[in-house]
């Protein structure tokens, strides 16, 4: 899965077709089986502590937090300034038209290397030995099924022009050349970001926050980390009141 690869898709081996159909399916049920595997992930596995040391954990803490508002950012570009109908219509892929501009003029992912960095970001934060050797290549696996089925996909509906697109552009790491002036083209439309975002940016810093208080009581126990407990409480609160502005925002169509 090279990401500088620029070859368009070819005719399906019955393989792929079996990789496609996969990536359909994994495509449609995301949204069940994300948190599904999460669960799976919380309990079969338990974080462990960078080298048994607390101090040492905090600072991988923060660097998994980081990784993971960068993957954020990149989402924020992409939507902010050209958007993909990235649920298709009815969970199944969609497009009326092929997208080329903004980021998508540099990378054909955008999307997922955002999407990479956020779950990146989360396994860092959770720090288990089985999630890094099972857990995460496993989503990277059916990553993968799902831009195969999107590639083969695309091919089908726009031919030539996605073929074209394919030789230009990257699969994933975006072309860095040009990127300045194409966005200096563009005007960024922030209420997108907001009414599109509000909800994954809600997801994975819950999910964040609550990775870090999972650690906390499993290793020092519920009434030791109960300070650290009430600290991300707050924290999470804030995040709540965000979320429901920002919803609020959205269904009184303030944001259209």
């Amino acid at each position: 899965m090279s990401s500088t690869n620029t070859a368009a898709p070819g005719t399906p081996s019955r393989a792929m077709l079996g990789v496609t159909w996969v990536g359909r399916f994994v495509f449609r049920y995301r949204d069940y089986l994300a948190p599904l595997g999460l669960v799976l992930i919380l309990l079969g596995t338990r974080p462990q502590p960078l080298f048994d040391s607390e101090e040492l954990d905090v600072w991988l803490d923060a660097f998994g937090l980081g990784v993971a508002a960068c993957g954020q950012a990149v989402r924020f570009l992409v939507i902010g300034y050209a958007y993909i109908q990235r649920g298709g219509v009815n969970k199944r892929l969609a497009a009326s038209r092929l997208v080329c501009e903004g980021i998508y003029a540099h990378s054909r992912n955008p999307m997922y290397v955002g999407n990479f960095l956020l779950l990146a970001g989360l396994v860092i934060i959770y720090h288990s030995p089985t999630v890094y050797l099972l857990a995460f290549p496993t989503y990277l696996l059916g990553i993968w099924t799902i831009i195969k089925s999107e590639e083969e996909f695309l091919a089908q509906q726009f031919g030539s022009e996605y073929a074209d697109y394919c030789r230009r552009v990257n699969r994933f790491l975006p072309r860095l050349s040009g990127l300045a002036a194409t966005l200096g083209s563009m005007r960024f439309d922030w209420r997108r970001v907001i009414r599109k975002e509000y909800g994954t940016t809600f997801a994975w810093t819950s999910v964040a926050l609550g990775l870090i208080a999972w650690e906390q009581i499993t290793w020092y126990g519920l009434a030791a980390a109960y300070d650290v407990l009430v600290v991300l409480g707050v924290m999470w609160l804030g995040i709540v009141v965000l979320y429901g502005v920002a919803r609020w925002l959205k269904k009184t169509r303030r944001l259209d």
